[in-house]
């Protein structure tokens, strides 16, 4: 997040697409319900009529696939009508005018045939948004989950650039992320091209930097991502993989394919608190302790470096993922240090954004990066001073479909999430009695029209079936979702989501388009009793 999340009270206008905040970051929807009772706008974008509906302004019942064709209608809205930040972007933006003739083909009217969403609304809502100077944005993984995803956040950060809506409390553009920790391991260099603190690992001097400080030559060349993993080894081209802390036969696209990379493999090793679906296709599976297990630092959606501490000792053989790693590089030749706190000590030493932070100063109270010095307070909302590289530049985006489109075999549209009982791959909540009590069961969302013209009843055992593969799963009859599209959340491994979902990528980043994919739905002859 480029604001910190107490910032949110102040906003004046919240615009929240491809996020159901109020079930996936709870804590996060909470404030932005503060910030609706002190008098905030609240738009949501999203096709499904998500709990945060309630507390919105107006919602924008976007058909899946087209949050480009949205965002540059209400961005052309904007120019029009002249509600844009001319000095924002005359001393801090470069390219605006070639962006703006981008925008020429994105009038309401043809927006609304792109979108589904009435001309009137997408028009009200940039007003809305374009009239303030407090105002947020909020995205979650149904932007980020497409083949353009990239140009979903690109369009985005457009929308924050015309309105000048950065650098200032109350305002940003704010990814919230999907677990825990994902901003600590982003930051820490779980990725393939990057060292800590997204240091370019095929930048010499940065090469050199790390090598000096880890005593070791490095290679400058770019590893690979997660999904790109999977066809490798299926083609035969990576014979081993060591998965930490992912599930990936739950949650990655198309299963069979997941399962048939991981058996193509000569050795696979799994670190995880669980047994997962993914351990259990591993030669090897390596215990590991949970976070109330053990030591270290969490890093959350809002930048701010946080304290952990062992509140219970880890169960059987488990160890800390830190002491594993360590040991398995010690075996291998290479001492590693695993003391948590000694490792943070040198990762401040090798990141700028973190100089200024130590266990002392974050004891009691996290700080959010950049931290650069010992007296530095951290910094809750970035570019108060301006952006690190100058100007930012508009980059135009095009709309494009996505990458399996409906047809008469294959009629609906299957969009995935997740639900507010259950996390992730269920791996962890799917073991506790009440919640399995109360959400333990799949189901997929099916619009009211749709159920009564296929002769489906609610809780009826149906078939959902894509050009990858099908499951059996129960019906849930409502109006949260629209008429052609269905919704079946993620967790679930009796009728995995994930079966049946593409593993067409975005051809930047290789994330995977999980949120949407062509379907057909066939009724059972038996109802569920």
């Amino acid at each position: 997040m480029t604001n910190a999340i107490s910032e949110i009270e102040g906003m004046e206008v919240i615009f929240i697409i491809g996020s159901n905040t109020k079930e996936t970051h709870p804590v996060i929807a909470n404030r932005m319900i503060k910030a609706y009772r002190k008098g905030a706008k609240i738009i949501v974008a999203d096709p499904r009529l998500i709990p945060m509906v309630k507390f919105a302004d107006m919602h924008l019942r976007i058909r899946p696939g087209s949050d480009i064709a949205l965002v540059n209608g209400m961005a052309r809205v904007i120019v029009d009508e002249g509600l844009l930040n001319k000095e924002f972007i005359r001393e801090k933006t470069e390219g605006f005018e070639a962006w703006k003739a981008s925008l020429e083909p994105f009038t309401p009217e043809y927006v609304e045939r792109l979108t589904g969403v009435p001309r009137e609304d997408v028009a009200r809502a940039a007003r809305i948004y374009g009239s303030s100077r407090r105002g947020g944005i909020f995205y979650t993984m149904g932007i980020t989950q497409h083949t353009c995803g990239t140009d979903n956040v690109t369009a985005l950060a457009n929308l924050v650039s015309l309105t000048g809506n950065i650098g200032r409390p109350s305002t940003g553009i704010n990814p919230l992320r999907g677990q825990n920790n994902v901003q600590g391991a982003s930051d820490a260099a779980c990725l393939p091209n990057v060292y800590p603190g997204y240091q370019k690992v095929d930048d010499p001097e940065v090469q050199k930097k790390f090598e000096l400080a880890w005593g070791r030559p490095l290679s400058p060349a770019v590893g690979m991502t997660s999904t790109i993993m999977m066809n490798a080894a299926t083609d035969g081209k990576i014979k081993a993989l060591y998965i930490m802390g992912e599930n990936p036969v739950i949650t990655d696209p198309n299963m069979h394919h997941t399962v048939k990379a991981l058996e193509s493999l000569d050795f696979l090793v799994v670190q995880d608190i669980f047994l997962t679906d993914t351990a259990r296709l591993a030669e090897v599976v390596l215990p590991a302790a949970c976070s109330f297990e053990k030591n270290g630092t969490f890093t959350n959606t809002e930048r701010k470096v946080q304290r952990v501490r062992k509140a219970v000792n880890p169960p059987g053989e488990a160890k800390d993922d830190l002491w594993i790693l360590s040991e398995i590089s010690r075996r291998l030749g290479y001492e590693m240090e695993a003391e948590p706190e000694k490792v943070f000590d040198e990762y401040s030493k090798l990141w700028p954004a973190l100089s200024g932070m130590s266990y002392l100063r974050i004891d009691r109270h996290g700080l959010n990066w950049p931290c650069p010095s010992p007296e530095h307070p951290g910094t809750p909302y970035l570019y108060k001073d301006g952006f690190p590289k100058g100007k930012v530049p508009f980059i135009s985006v095009a709309y494009q479909l996505p990458a399996e489109v409906c047809d008469d075999q294959y009629p609906f549209v299957l969009t995935t999430g997740r639900n507010l009982f259950q996390y992730h791959s269920g791996s962890m909540t799917r073991r506790v009695e009440q919640i399995e009590a109360h959400a333990g069961e799949p189901y997929v969302e099916i619009n009211p029209s749709d159920s009564e013209n296929l002769g489906i009843r609610n809780g009826d055992t149906i078939t959902v079936r894509s050009r990858r593969g099908e499951i059996s799963i129960k019906a849930r009859v409502t109006l949260r979702v629209s008429e052609g599209t269905v919704f079946i959340p993620m967790h679930y491994r009796e009728a995995a989501a994930n079966v049946i979902t593409n593993d067409a990528f975005d051809p930047h980043v290789k994330i995977p388009e999980l949120k949407v994919c062509a379907v057909n739905i066939i009724p059972s002859a038996v109802s569920a009793v």
